[in-house]
This record gives structure tokens, C-alpha cells and sequence, in this order.
């Protein structure tokens, strides 16, 4: 997991350089924010573009629970059962460092100012978050490169997903 430094002041963090993750949607980043006076949680897959977003609670276990949390989206993604036990299995070892790929913390802030847009203005709940996410998924990255670069969070993450567990593949 890569965190922005305002949240790796709040994580455990690895000794030394941390190891390149070896799940189908690579390393997470993540970012605090602040919608409505209410502190979320931002992340984003690195290799997907693939965001969740949840409320900011207990932080500090932010790296034993990310296996659980990438899981739930998987699920609302309409990954298959084995699928998400894989890429569960290969969340479960979380190393926590500082960000290192400029694009995706890009990726961060970008998600960051459109999602008070995809919420509602009189307040949110779990439920509206869900929605956001599933319109951030459809909201296309690096957009300023040809066609052919553009990533598509929600497909991206399906081919990932497909391509590193193919005993298994996702209902969409």
C-alpha cells in the first residue's frame, strides 16, 4: 500500500524499500480527504485505476483490513467467488510506503476534486459512496494520451483480474 504523507503519518510503516505487490491489481494508494466536514478514504488501484472509497475509520488498521475492503469491491465489481479469494489471498501481506508513481497520486487528486460531484449535497452515506465508486470506474484515466493508453478503471480491473486468475473469470 502507498500512502500520500498526510495518511503515512497515521500507518506503520515498512523498513526499508517496500517489496512491488504481487496481486492482480497492484499496489494501493491511498489519500485522506474531507467531503462535507467527514473524513474518507481514497483508493486507488495502481495498476487499474479501480478506486474505493470509505469512510476514514481507524486508519491506523487501514493495512490489515485492505484485503477485506479490496474483497467488497471486487464483489460489487461482479468478480467470481475465486477470484476475489485469490486476489484476497495476495492482499492479505500489506507492506506500507510512500508514494512513487506520480501518475496514479495524479490519479489521487483528480478522483479527490470529482468526488463531491458524485455525491449527494445533502449529505452522504455508505450507500451514495458505492455509487461514487461505480461512477469514478467508469471515469476514464490518463485521458491525455491516444485512445489505445486510456485506462478504464472498471475494465481494466476486470482484465487484470481475468488475466492473473484465469481458473476463474468476473460475471461482467
Amino acid at each position: 500500500m502507498r500512502a500520500t504523507q498526510r495518511v503515512l503519518r497515521s500507518l506503520p510503516q515498512a523498513g526499508g524499500e517496500v517489496a512491488v505487490s504481487d496481486n492482480a491489481l497492484g499496489d494501493w494508494y491511498v489519500n485522506h480527504l474531507v467531503i462535507d466536514r467527514r473524513p474518507l478514504l481514497l483508493l486507488v488501484s495502481c495498476a487499474s485505476r479501480l478506486a474505493i472509497v470509505t469512510p476514514a475509520r481507524d486508519v491506523k488498521g487501514l493495512p490489515d483490513r485492505l484485503a477485506q475492503i479490496v474483497g467488497a469491491r471486487l464483489q460489487r465489481l461482479g468478480a467470481s467467488e475465486d477470484v476475489i479469494a485469490s486476489e484476497i489471498e495476495a492482499t492479505t501481506h500489506v507492506c506500507v510506503g510512500k508514494t512513487v508513481d506520480r501518475s496514479v497520486t495524479g490519479q489521487l487528486v483528480d478522483f479527490a476534486k470529482a468526488l463531491p460531484y458524485y455525491l449527494p449535497v445533502n449529505g452522504w452515506d455508505e450507500a451514495t459512496l458505492i455509487s461514487a465508486e461505480d461512477k469514478l470506474a467508469e471515469t476514464p484515466c490518463r485521458s491525455s494520451r491516444p485512445f489505445a493508453e486510456v485506462i478504464w478503471p472498471r475494465q481494466r480491473a476486470i482484465e487484470l483480474l481475468n488475466t492473473a486468475w484465469p481458473a476463474s473469470s468476473t460475471r461482467h
